[in-house]
């Protein structure tokens, strides 16, 4: 494997792992509101993030090579709104988007066939995330200063973490 191809694996792998912190944060806020729901589904997308970054350093390892980790970053810990964590969440996958279509390009230009393929299952994968974080939102968006309606929202998030 080519060593920008392993150096930009090995921070795809932080940024996964990155985003399972995030989501814990959003889920420690909303387990304090308390929107429960909310809660669990974010941490049910931190584990899901979790799994991601895991299968990236499975990748590398099957391809013979030691995983260098490097240093997570703190995620962002107090938040202003409900509105805010589902606007972060939909631009943090945004960015994960845009980090896993650069790895493709590089595998493309280095001719690394095997890392091609097998980003192509993350691809799909964003497509999946940005629909439901931008779904998310604009459920937020929708229901505006409703309480009534954001407590039904929150049952809804619940049923989906289950």
């Amino acid at each position: 494997m080519d060593d920008k191809i392993f150096k930009a694996l090995n921070e795809q792998i932080k940024l996964e792992f990155y985003s399972s912190y995030l989501y814990l944060s959003m889920a420690s806020y909303f387990e304090n509101i308390p929107l429960d729901g909310m809660g669990k589904w974010f941490r049910k997308q931190s584990r899901e993030e979790n799994e991601h970054g895991m299968k990236i350093f499975d990748y590398i390892i099957d391809r013979n090579l030691h995983v260098d980790l490097p240093a997570i970053d703190k995620p962002t810990v107090v938040f202003n709104s409900i509105h805010e964590i589902f606007l972060l969440a939909l631009k943090h996958e945004q960015k994960v988007t845009h980090s896993i279509h650069q790895l493709y390009e590089l595998a493309m230009e280095q001719k690394d066939y095997a890392t091609k393929v097998f980003l192509e299952w993350f691809i799909t994968e964003q497509v999946e995330e940005e629909k439901n974080a931008q779904d998310n939102l604009d459920l937020i968006q929708l229901i505006g200063d409703d309480r009534a309606a954001l407590l039904v929202l929150d049952q809804d998030f619940q049923k989906k973490a289950d």
